[in-house]
């Protein structure tokens, strides 16, 4: 009974938005005013745990089937997550979680712990062209698809391609966004990935395109580029520095320049967070092992030291819960498949990764930012925003 008493005392700071907790024999109430959703606990909570990481201790505990939400998952985490500064983190005792090895053998096995799960997973629930990163809501009956396509075609707008070019893609996934600068600006480019399924994906699609004159794909790490002696006249990466880890930030930056021409562009699509944060267990466990947010400001300060030029900046974080909006909807269209392939306690892991994240986008947790800069000056580029 004490032990109950103090779950629900624990729990009682959510109270912004009054819901039912179902303890089994007995349910509370939440906050004043109408109910507006329920949460159901199977099994009581470890209360250090919830101290330790909320986020960790409740998102095991969705995994499991021990918490239970009564309604639109998206919508609860929405109103949760707009009481984000009530969850509890130590960081201290989640330290081996959220520090760990920057070094490229741990980062590369890191980034296939996610990337390679299965092409066959990602088409689940994925657009046609396998864009896993914020898309373009132009307008506001856009499908998935077209979204993406306009989020590319938004993008190499921005770098402001010739016929002829150089294009390096920096996490380059599975191609669409080199594919689609080959063909409607006939640039010669380049991706790199340390995702093993991405890679052979993306060499099949180099060649059922026909496109092996213009685009190649590598297995390699960021930091290896130097070493092949190559310059390229524009430079992108969408989704990819959250993985380098806050120590490599300005060595990513410093790559980027020594491979970027005098006067090139280099646009970097990324998450980003108002402040600089180790970021959250339950996310680094089980979703992106040793991924890191960065702040919009310490890129922009790492930018400076290496001589890039702001040209522009853009917010699209709206956009980004859109698209994860529509990524859970394909997700759980799919679900019955998801579970064959992948167990139960997968998909409500992965259910609720996609609407956490949603929610966190909503209400400002996490931001989506590209930033267009130009190594030196570049007088050549038009007066006002081409794009």
């Amino acid at each position: 009974m004490i032990k109950e008493k103090l779950m629900v005392s624990m729990l009682s700071r959510f109270d912004e938005h009054p819901f039912l907790l179902d303890l089994g024999p007995k349910t509370y109430k939440i906050g004043d005013g109408p109910v507006e959703f329920r949460v159901r606990l199977n099994k009581l909570l470890s209360l250090r745990d919830l101290l330790n990481s909320t986020t960790l201790t409740l998102g095991e505990a969705y995994m499991r089937g021990d918490l239970e939400i009564e309604g639109d998952l998206y919508e609860v985490l929405d109103k949760f997550m707009s009481q984000f500064g009530k969850f509890s983190l130590n960081i201290g005792a989640m330290k081996n979680l959220l520090l760990t090895n920057e070094g490229k053998t741990n980062q590369k096995q890191e980034v296939q712990s996610h990337y390679d799960i299965g092409n066959d997973f990602y088409e689940l629930w994925l657009d046609p062209t396998l864009s896993y990163s914020c898309a373009y809501f132009e307008n506001e009956d856009d499908d998935l698809e077209t979204a993406q396509k306009k989020k590319i075609d938004r993008i190499l707008k921005k770098l402001y391609l010739k016929e002829g070019m150089t294009l390096l893609d920096i996490g380059c996934g599975w191609g669409e966004l080199l594919i689609e600068a080959a063909k409607k600006y006939g640039v010669k480019g380049m991706g790199i990935t340390l995702s093993e399924e991405q890679f052979l994906e993306f060499n099949k699609r180099i060649e059922s395109e026909g496109l092996q004159d213009l685009l190649e794909v590598h297995l390699m790490d960021y930091r290896d580029l130097p070493q092949l002696g190559k310059q390229f006249d524009r430079i992108v990466s969408v989704g990819m520095i959250e993985h380098v880890g806050r120590d490599n930030y300005p060595l990513f930056m410093k790559t980027c320049t020594e491979v970027l021409k005098p006067g090139g562009l280099f646009l970097l699509h990324f998450i980003s967070g108002m402040t600089e944060h180790p970021g959250d267990p339950w996310i680094k466990k089980y979703i992106f092992p040793g991924g890191v947010i960065p702040s919009l400001r310490e890129i922009l300060v790492d930018a400076a030291e290496d001589d890039l030029h702001v040209l522009d900046v853009e917010n699209l974080r709206v956009h980004y819960k859109k698209t994860l909006l529509n990524w859970l909807k394909n997700f759980n269209e799919n679900r019955d498949t998801v579970e064959e392939m992948m167990g139960t306690e997968f998909s409500r892991m992965w259910e609720l990764y996609l609407a956490a994240c949603a929610a966190l986008f909503e209400n400002g947790g996490i931001e989506l930012h590209q930033i267009l800069f130009s190594k030196g000056i570049n007088k050549e580029l038009p007066d006002t925003r081409w794009y």
